[in-house]
């Protein structure tokens, strides 16, 4: 198998290959724009990795690589308009640049795309496809509405939070492993475990992303820190920090997250504070680690060489920036 840079440059030479300079010119440039304003791109990079292991050259995975990655850009592009977010990956965001409409008709045109892209395969193939990307892409649907619901409710469970990550995340994350899988026509055995393999790491890594959004370096995060605690969201850390919190520091964190102030130094630390103490931090550090190794003994189940676990295992742990 290819190193995992190997697979991010192909993928890159793959995507500057593709050809967005279609009419009408304002439906198809936001697309050509989003796509190239970079990422990890680690999705379709998931699913060519996912194709190899199983003996298949990654070349025949590349059409399904790349409905993967044009859906998440789709969904990136409706996202940021219903958090009328300014920028993208340090860039103005597509409804910025161009108007809500467009943001809208672009995003639509780019979900369809995403199927077309199936049928490089044949009917067997592209059926199976078809079948795993309809169900995902619903999911991140009801998972971003549990996202938009949560923002009202205050008594949001850490099984509802747990499944509304689950699916606005790391349902993707299993799809693009599984749709290697598909392509490489391995047993259906070894094609629902590397998707409980890639489900388990990408709640470990959303997870982790909570974390970072509190606990992060800015230098290194690539997001403002605190975002999470400004918006009042209530992420795992808030709701295991409200499940092990005295009455006293509940009735801080409750006053804290229902406040909005200008300047919000003292609020984040306050917040920080509260994690700490609690045990929040330390239990959400732990989570992380407990899907990490769900991921992992799931890995050891596939039927493929002792080799290619280490490759798959070695991606997990850079893509959680840590050994465990």
């Amino acid at each position: 198998m290819r190193k995992i840079s190997d697979y991010q440059d192909l993928i890159s030479k793959h995507f500057e290959s593709l050809n967005y300079q279609k009419e009408p010119r304002n439906l198809y440039e936001p697309i050509r724009y989003i796509i190239a304003l970079g990422g990890k791109k680690l999705r379709p990079v998931l699913t060519l990795m996912a194709t190899e292991v199983f003996d298949v050259d990654y070349k025949k995975a590349l059409a399904a690589a790349t409905a993967v990655e044009v859906f998440h850009n789709f969904s990136l592009i409706h996202d940021d308009i219903m958090d009328d977010a300014p920028l993208r990956r340090g860039n103005e965001t597509v409804h910025e640049k161009w108007n809500i409409n467009t943001g809208i008709l672009s995003g639509d045109a780019m979900l369809i795309l995403a199927y077309q892209y199936f049928e490089d395969y044949n009917p067997a193939i592209f059926r199976e496809l078809a079948k795993l990307f309809s169900k995902t892409a619903l999911q991140v649907c009801e998972g971003q509405q549990y996202d938009v619901d949560f923002e009202t409710r205050d008594n949001v469970t850490i099984p509802e939070y747990l499944k509304m990550i689950e699916y606005k995340t790391a349902v993707l994350v299993g799809a693009a492993m599984k749709m290697g899988a598909i392509v490489a026509e391995t047993s259906d055995n070894n094609k629902n475990l590397i998707y409980n393999f890639g489900l388990n790491l990408g709640l470990a890594f959303q997870l982790q992303d909570d974390y970072l959004d509190a606990f992060g370096n800015p230098e290194t995060f690539g997001k403002q820190v605190g975002g999470d605690i400004i918006e009042n969201k209530k992420t795992y850390l808030y709701l295991k920090a409200m499940e092990f919190a005295s009455p006293t520091e509940k009735e801080q964190l409750l006053h804290l997250f229902s406040i909005q102030p200008n300047d919000n130094t003292d609020k984040i630390n306050s917040v920080k504070n509260i994690f700490n103490t609690t045990g929040a931090s330390q239990a959400t550090q732990k989570a992380i680690v407990d899907y990490t190794l769900i991921a992992f003994d799931t890995l050891q189940k596939i039927d493929i060489a002792s080799n290619k676990k280490e490759v798959l295992k070695a991606f997990g742990e850079k893509l959680m920036g840590r050994k465990v």
